[in-house]
């Protein structure tokens, strides 16, 4: 859709859109780079607090995806002025700045428009130094993949927009995935961004609206290597086969899943989709030496994560991966 506008280009622009990076970074002459994104969304959960916690969580992923520190953020907003009140809409901007607190970065001001439904998210600035950059492109053969947090949020986000309130209430039938779901997508990817950089991560990404299957072929593609996935090994939200046995599927992750299916090898047709599971605010994907990911996962798994090896990049066949028990 895009092919038809020219590559943006310049001497100090050391990451644009080429490799379908988590960000775009710019070179500062003092050695450091800003590293700048943009992400918004409509509600997932019906708490509007929550929803802007998750919404602000999620844009500062991109930042700490390049192994940078977020510095400030500006609040996008379109809200229907007539079917929702004011008083919401400051819910869902507190929502946003208990993120930022987290974060410890400012929320510098923002832009409201009124539109048909309500969406909300943040464009941020964020700072790396230039040589500790991370892109999707700086995996190497041999190296081990390591997922910082469960896979399933799109699965939960659709079992509770088509159910009853009740079933993510104390004893409700979603009620533990949504307990853990909520918990994972406000949870900040700082100490996962910390934990890449000091075991020397390579590439890294975040996993969003492509899936898990969807980035890890971005980063096959752009560092020229293939994958394998061990199935077994990759964290799942509770109850998530459940969910996609029963339907919950969102037509995003069939899209994603039919982009993908030339490039995959193996797994059966739930396991696929789980992997291609649309997340929102999910966990980071990075690759680094066997020995140094079984350090990572143990040091992130130490301070509450649910991280986990879950496969290699390996040589020829560029994006394509091969799913194994």
């Amino acid at each position: 859709m895009l092919r038809h506008l020219p590559n943006p280009s310049h001497p100090d622009l050391l990451v644009g859109s080429e490799n379908s990076d988590d960000a775009a970074v710019w070179r500062r002459p003092d050695g450091k780079a800003l590293v700048a994104t943009a992400d918004f969304f409509t509600p997932i959960v019906d708490d509007a607090k929550i929803w802007g916690q998750i919404s602000a969580t999620n844009a500062a992923s991109d930042v700490y995806a390049m192994g940078a520190e977020p510095l400030f953020s500006l609040n996008l907003v379109a809200w229907p002025k007539d079917e929702l009140s004011l008083e919401i809409l400051s819910e869902v901007l507190i929502g946003g700045q208990v993120a930022a607190d987290q974060g410890n970065w400012v929320i510098a001001g923002g832009h409201t428009v009124d539109g048909p439904e309500p969406m909300y998210g943040m464009s941020m600035v964020g700072e790396v130094n230039a040589d500790g950059l991370l892109t999707n492109g700086g995996g190497s053969s041999g190296q081990a993949l390591v997922l910082t947090k469960p896979i399933g949020t799109g699965l939960l986000a659709t079992a509770v927009k088509r159910s009853e309130p009740e079933a993510i209430s104390s004893g409700g039938a979603l009620h533990e995935i949504y307990l853990a779901g909520i918990q994972e997508m406000t949870r900040l990817n700082s100490s996962a961004a910390k934990t890449a950089l000091r075991v020397n991560a390579s590439a890294a990404t975040d996993i969003t609206g492509f899936g898990l299957l969807g980035h890890l072929h971005e980063m096959a593609l752009a560092s020229g290597v293939s994958a394998s996935v061990d199935m077994e090994a990759v964290p799942l939200l509770p109850g998530v086969v459940d969910l996609v046995e029963n339907g919950f599927v969102a037509g995003g992750t069939e899209r994603n899943l039919d982009f993908l299916q030339p490039s995959l090898v193996g797994g059966s047709t739930t396991e696929r989709l789980i992997l291609c599971d649309a997340q929102t605010s999910g966990g980071l994907l990075f690759s680094c030496d066997s020995v140094a990911a079984l350090d990572a996962v143990n040091e992130l798994n130490e301070t509450g994560h649910f991280a986990a090896v879950i496969g290699h990049l390996e040589p020829e066949n560029p994006g394509h991966i091969t799913i194994s028990r």
